[in-house]
């Protein structure tokens, strides 16, 4: 659910596990920017250190564990073509070694003490992050710490860390049902950043060398370009103490110009076809959305839902229930800073793919002429309504919710409040938003499998 960075981004990649110790300390005294109250019994405070670093919390009563991330706003958009992917391949080089830890320290610092560390690569930024016991948020800090500022970047790691995310392409590349997304994107997005590889391809991955992993953390890596969220069994002042004595404190501030990427222009809408043998034929829909602050992203979620969100959706019922052409099929939406996307996805035998492209194009113009029923309306207010709320029981999903105020600048909505405005999406809403992004016309629709006879 990205609704309200309840979740990782769709399609970030990554995925490691480990971390604890210790750090110098200087007392820098802590600006204390926001401390908002919500209305379902939390509070999330955010707090500007004097090097630039925010700091944001939101404390969870009933828990006895720890999420804590550091976001590092550098990511795949901001790469030149040259060096893409090297965002991802810096992501996993700092778990080779820092200058305190070797990476078999890394990897058992955190998981001897039954917690977890993990990072991913999205499409604006880098993530690292630990699951802990709240009794261990000072070792989960000192490793993040060490990962995020101190790798030791040598040469001898990136020659087996290269191979690594080479297999990780591979992986994709032998997983069709992931393999459309990437082409799909690309034709969406064209030659802009966002219709990149976050992995990089195998030309640019062969290519990287730690000058250029130097650069980036050079560049990037530093405080003013940080946050750091927590969630779960915290204080916010106890919080702040940690960092403190773990050494965030005392890191130097760094450049505030923050990277920069050219303004998202989606291509004009395609079909395309990629031949492949397989057993399947993969089929993607979709178009560009609204940005994360736009209030146009819960009607959108909604009418998303309703066409193809659950086993009750009209998708669903329709292209496996009716025509049993399908085992998968679902829509998808991501929401970012400057732009979003939207679409259908559908797996299907190539002698039945003509047939389930069809029912979905039918599905589509169906919404975008129609809109949906007040029935359909009020049930998928519910079904978004739920997905959201059980998404924020979760310490994860809160910490990704608290760091996305600070990440797309947006004021902090207590779940009471997102409740209260998708309840106020009415009919009206819901049919510009079907007639604006829905038309099958308006789709780039990327189909990969076996040529059609």
């Amino acid at each position: 659910m990205t609704l309200d960075g309840g979740a990782a981004p769709r399609g970030a990649t990554g995925g490691r596990a480990a971390g604890a110790g210790q750090a110098p300390t200087r007392r820098i005294a802590p600006a204390p920017r926001l401390t908002a109250p919500t209305q379902d019994g939390t509070s999330l405070r955010s707090t500007t250190l004097s090097n630039g670093l925010v700091v944001i919390s939101e404390h969870m009563a009933g828990v006895r564990s720890v999420a804590l991330g550091a976001w590092i706003r550098a990511a795949s958009i901001h790469e030149p073509p040259a060096v893409m992917g090297v965002s991802h391949l810096l992501e996993h080089m700092v778990f080779k070694g820092t200058a305190r830890r070797s990476a078999r320290e890394i990897a058992l610092a955190l998981e001897t003490l039954g917690g977890s560390l993990d990072a991913y690569t999205a499409r604006e930024h880098t993530a690292y992050q630990a699951r802990v016991l709240d009794t261990h948020l000072r070792e989960a800090a000192d490793v993040l710490a060490d990962l995020v500022y101190r790798p030791s970047l040598r040469h001898a790691d990136l020659q087996l860390e290269r191979k690594v995310v080479l297999e990780e392409i591979s992986t994709v590349e032998d997983t069709p049902d992931d393999l459309v997304f990437e082409l799909h994107n690309e034709a969406l997005w064209g030659t802009h950043p966002y219709g990149y590889s976050i992995l990089g391809t195998r030309e640019t991955v062969s290519r990287l060398g730690v000058a250029d992993l130097r650069a980036l953390h050079e560049r990037a890596y530093h405080p003013a370009q940080t946050v750091v969220a927590a969630a779960g069994n915290v204080e916010h002042d106890q919080l702040l103490e940690v960092l403190e004595e773990t050494g965030w404190s005392a890191l130097q501030r760094g450049p505030d110009r923050r990277l920069e990427s050219p303004p998202p222009v989606p291509s004009p809408p395609v079909v395309r076809h990629v031949e492949r043998e397989g057993a399947q034929t993969h089929v993607v829909f979709g178009s560009a959305a609204v940005p994360h602050g736009d209030r146009r992203r819960y009607p959108l979620a909604l009418v998303s839902t309703v066409l193809g969100g659950g086993m009750s959706s009209r998708l669903f019922q329709r292209v496996r229930e009716e025509l049993g052409l399908a085992y998968a099929i679902y829509t998808f939406q991501s929401f970012h800073a400057d732009t979003g996307s939207h679409g259908v996805y559908v797996g299907t035998a190539p002698e039945t793919a003509a047939d389930a492209v069809d029912a979905i194009r039918d599905e589509l113009a169906r919404v975008a002429a129609d809109g949906l029923s007040p029935e359909e309306i009020e049930s998928g207010k519910n079904q978004l309504k739920g997905q959201v709320t059980l998404s924020l029981e979760s310490v994860t999903s809160r910490m990704y919710r608290a760091a996305a105020v600070e990440l797309y600048g947006e004021p902090f909505r207590p779940l009471d409040v997102v409740l209260a405005e998708i309840d106020q999406v009415d009919e009206d809403v819901v049919l510009a938003v079907c007639r604006e992004f829905f038309p099958p016309e308006r789709q780039t629709m990327l189909t990969l499998g076996p040529a059609a006879h």
